[in-house]
């Protein structure tokens, strides 16, 4: 196996089982190395840290496996830690209640470079690195020998494999082709998930407990779902007795499956509107309309993808809810969202104080939202925790 030596003083993340290893951390290689080889990773006086993936012009130059030197990285060893992840949500899956949850999240499950999510009897992965699209066949095999899923689809169309040098990667690599809507369930809500178009993997099954809890809170209540992809919350919204859910996204097929879900569950038509719209447009047009709802979901794509664009985002981040906080009645409720991981919970409070103060409101933080337990956050990666929110009350 060949090695990678780090320069002094650049290995004490790697000693802390942090995932990554940086370029501008490697002092030298032993040897000529292939993009996704697996190395042995020492510090600068030659002592063993890691075993890792290697990548020759990707800013993360090692994606760091395994801290054991006796291990060997071989197809056993990939199989080991997909079952590892698996068996650690099975509890999740309760037949008629939910059947959709992330299986693998990658550097969470010491998988990096790896997401594979179930839907029904069908996973949807994604791969982000060339060590993984190595080994893929055998990830592959394992899932379907743990699963036995009708059919493993691949949706790799990932900016971060442009930094690996991959192209992007969508098709069947298992079993059946999905239908262009799979019946999915989650907390006994039956969702139409598009697989193969759909953002994503097809769903955000991130956002599980946050939509259960909100909804706690919409009783005989008018509710402004922003976002709403397929519905999330506005179909938890209908369940738990909303009065009036009126839900904005700007995707044409969003909003079509959304209608679908809404028939599919058997909900009242007449309780809900849907507007095919770019969110802070709409907003506007309801500030100036002088419309006023009870509680508002703010659920945004990530404005923050690195922390160099976090300034910016922390002015989109401000802007979007400050129209919210306008649009609700005193004692309403927002329900705030990022999840871009450079955001941190600090942060987000400041971004809403803003806002507040901006919009002429005074608020109270009521409660945090996180992401659930099959989205778990390592103790050595916390850039691993993306997903936060807050619950305001408008006083």
């Amino acid at each position: 196996m060949k090695s990678v030596y780090l320069n002094k003083g650049k290995d004490k993340a790697a000693w802390q089982l942090h995932p990554w290893v940086f370029s501008g951390a490697i002092k030298s290689l032993s040897d000529k190395i292939e993009d996704g080889e697996v190395v042995g990773v020492y510090n600068a006086e030659r002592e063993f840290i890691a075993y890792g993936l290697f990548h020759n012009s990707s800013r993360v130059a090692i994606r760091l496996l395994e801290w054991n030197p006796q291990a060997q990285i071989d197809a056993d060893w990939w199989r080991a830690r997909v079952q590892k992840a698996v068996a650690a949500r099975q509890h999740l899956l309760q037949e008629g209640v939910t059947n959709t949850v992330r299986l693998i999240f990658a550097e969470a499950d010491f998988l990096p470079g790896l997401i594979a999510d179930k839907y029904a009897d069908f996973i949807s992965i994604q791969v982000h690195s060339v060590g993984v699209e190595k080994v893929k066949s055998v990830i592959i095999d394992e899932l379907n020998a743990l699963l036995q899923p009708k059919g493993i689809y691949e949706r790799s169309d990932l900016k971060s494999r442009e930094h690996e040098g991959l192209p992007d990667t969508n098709g069947l690599l298992f079993g059946e082709l999905p239908s262009e809507f799979v019946d999915v369930i989650e907390n006994g809500i039956h969702y139409k998930v598009n697989i193969i178009d759909g953002q994503k993997s097809g769903f955000y099954c991130d956002q599980r407990e946050n939509r259960q809890l909100t909804a706690n809170y919409v009783s005989n209540k008018r509710v402004l779902d922003c976002f709403c992809y397929s519905g999330g919350f506005t179909l938890n919204s209908l369940k738990s007795g909303a009065a009036e859910v009126i839900s904005v996204d700007s995707s044409a097929l969003a909003i079509e499956t959304l209608e679908k879900n809404i028939i599919e569950n058997g909900f009242e038509p007449s309780r809900h509107s849907a507007i095919l719209s770019d969110v802070n447009k709409q907003l506007r047009k309801f500030i100036d309309e002088g419309e006023k709802f009870d509680l508002i979901v703010l659920d945004p794509p990530k404005y923050a993808p690195s922390r160099s664009a976090l300034e910016r985002a922390s002015r989109a981040y401000k802007d979007l809810n400050r129209r919210g906080l306008m649009l609700l009645n005193s004692g309403g409720l927002l329900a705030t969202f990022s999840c871009s991981g450079a955001m941190d919970m600090d942060t987000f409070k400041q971004v809403l104080a803003w806002a507040a103060l901006d919009a002429g409101k005074e608020i109270q933080f009521i409660r945090q939202f996180h992401q659930p337990e099959d989205h778990p956050v390592r103790a050595s990666f916390p850039e691993g925790e993306y997903l936060k929110g807050l619950l305001v009350r408008v006083l």
